[in-house]
């Protein structure tokens, strides 16, 4: 968007996708989503970015704002009207205006057996650096403004390299970690429960073990009319991987409007994520 528009967005509520041909045969995947423009509340998501090289004018007839009516008028495949629709009924079910909530799992960790120093400092692998790496452009694109981590070191060191180029503060929650949790699960849902209500973009990041109560959170603010599904089995979310929540409103009226997957890409950051 930034690149053909000039104008940089926060991603929002995930929208229908498109399958097609290309004229040369080769298929095609699109993902859409709703988006707004960037405020200077967004400055650490922006920071966070890479740099975006405007299209070349050669490409670009005209940039300039329609309504959603005429936008539909001006759509020359009609299935491209489908993702607009839906966000048009969206905006009609006061469901567009949301903040996301995005739950990380921890990247790849050295094995227990292999680490004698304890579960509080067990490290990440090359491989849980990369997926690390590989979460700052899925974080920058949903905005995230400020992170809330387990203090050991696999989560920290899984949101750090979002944290260092965003310049975003970071909240280190004992809660958060496996024994905690194992202590008082109650402790991590009313967490999530506050972040979810709380209005603001956030990353949460956390252990396989500690997801059943951060789910249970999600759970209790969705609604039959969510788009997209919680996992529901064990490890619910792989190593490196995270589930965006969209949520719409504060306080005891805030819902989960949408869910999405993002997993990092098998051989690191690549500029674009790739969805579960």
């Amino acid at each position: 968007v930034a690149e053909e528009t000039g104008t940089a967005v926060v991603l929002g509520v995930p929208l229908p996708s498109l399958r097609y041909r290309t004229p040369d045969g080769r298929g095609k995947h699109v993902r859409y989503w709703a988006a707004r423009p960037t405020t200077d509340e967004d400055a650490p998501a922006l920071t966070a970015r890479a740099p975006v090289t405007p299209a070349p004018r050669t490409e670009v007839d005209e940039v300039v704002w329609v309504s959603a009516a005429t936008a539909q008028e001006m759509l020359t495949r009609v299935t491209d009207r489908a993702p607009l629709a839906v966000v048009e009924e969206l905006w009609a079910k006061d469901r567009l205006d949301t903040h996301t909530v995005a739950v990380v799992r921890h990247g790849q960790a050295k094995r227990r057996s292999s680490h004698p120093g304890g579960e509080r400092t067990r490290p990440l692998t090359p491989a849980g650096v990369r997926q690390a790496t590989a979460l700052v452009p899925v974080l920058a694109a949903f905005g995230v403004r400020h992170v809330v981590s387990s203090p050991w070191e696999r989560c920290l060191r899984t949101v750090e390299p979002y944290a260092l180029a965003s310049a975003a503060p970071v909240d280190v929650v004992e809660a958060l970690t496996e024994t905690a949790h194992r202590d008082n699960p109650k402790a991590v849902t009313e967490l999530v429960t506050a972040r979810l209500r709380g209005g603001e973009h956030v990353a949460i990041s956390t252990h396989r073990p500690v997801l059943p109560a951060v789910l249970r959170a999600l759970a209790a603010e969705s609604r039959g009319w969510t788009l997209g599904n919680l996992p529901h089995t064990d490890p619910y979310l792989r190593t490196g991987e995270s589930l965006v929540a969209h949520v719409t409103g504060r306080g005891s009226a805030s819902r989960v409007v949408a869910l999405e997957h993002h997993r990092p890409p098998r051989n690191g950051p690549t500029g674009a994520t790739a969805p579960a």
